[in-house]
């Protein structure tokens, strides 16, 4: 049975970057050697239309104050950019203001949610420090959504950040990046178990093709950890992501949303719908143009 179409979809995580203007330290090594280049909007637009996409979330991708921005001003000019989850320094006492004054940026309205790369942080509590804690705070009470990306030994801080914040939407990228090379499974799942029963989490159905095995996976070594998170979170509280550019080491654009596509081949058309463009749409409150 070939993957379902979906005829409207919103990709939830995506980058863009310039090496030109701020080096991206991350990128190193020969593994990320592909991607160590310019990745622009204009290179994305029509790859994405080629695939259906009407609209996308653009993703911090470092810690830099000055980048949040520069994406909310490629929002504002930008047919396809929809919503921008940005950066800010968590930790600062006045993290409230800050985010305030971010949304009186050009393309600010675009805003809709705060990212940090918990998974680079060596303490694996680091979510539950009263300073990041104040931050977490400031970030629901502002009405926007916080990204996880975090690593499977990281889970068990999601669950107590989520429990302790019950009025901010976590939500967890790339699934909570699973071993997939390895084929294990536990403990990732029952970690994600325990974050998925809480009501205020959802899941990014993205980032499974980077965890694989480049050279030899196949669809089937990712359908585990798609059922996983597809029983746990349900399509409602699931959200499609290609994570371009990083998916091009594995696979380019539209292989990737033909991946998520056969993964979610059982589901109706409706739970489709909400996977696809509609769980995106309203965790990220995105205001769609016509036609999208």
């Amino acid at each position: 049975m070939g993957a379902a179409v979906t005829p409207h979809v919103v990709d939830s995580h995506h980058h863009v970057w310039d090496l030109s203007v701020r080096d991206q330290e991350w990128i190193t090594g020969e593994a990320l050697a592909p991607i160590r280049r310019d990745f622009s909007l204009t290179d994305l637009l029509p790859e994405a239309r080629a695939a259906g996409v009407t609209a996308t979330v653009l993703v911090q991708t470092v810690t830099v104050a000055e980048e949040t921005p520069e994406f909310l001003a490629l929002a504002a000019d930008s047919d396809l950019v929809a919503g921008v989850v940005g950066w800010t320094d968590l930790t600062r006492p006045d993290a409230a203001d800050a985010l305030a004054r971010l949304r009186q940026l050009p393309g600010g309205q675009h805003l809709v949610g705060i990212r940090h790369q918990v998974q680079g942080e060596p303490d694996p509590q680091w979510l539950l420090r009263p300073d990041v804690r104040r931050g977490l705070a400031a970030v629901g009470a502002a009405g926007l959504a916080y990204d996880l990306v975090v690593l499977p030994h990281q889970l068990p801080a999601c669950v107590k950040a989520a429990q302790d914040h019950p009025e901010l939407t976590f939500v967890l990228d790339h699934v909570g990046k699973p071993p997939v090379a390895s084929g294990a499974i536990e403990p990732w799942a029952t970690a994600v178990r325990m974050l998925a029963g809480l009501p205020n989490t959802v899941c990014k159905l993205s980032g499974l093709v980077t965890e694989a095995d480049p050279k030899t996976w196949t669809v089937d070594d990712l359908r585990p950890y798609a059922d996983t998170v597809l029983e746990a979170f349900g399509p409602d509280r699931l959200m499609f992501g290609s994570d371009w550019p990083v998916c091009t080491l594995v696979a380019p654009y539209g292989e990737v949303l033909d991946v998520a596509r056969q993964l979610t081949g059982s589901l109706s058309d409706g739970e489709r719908a909400a996977l696809f463009a509609g769980t995106a749409t309203r965790v990220y409150g995105l205001r769609l143009s016509e036609g999208s």
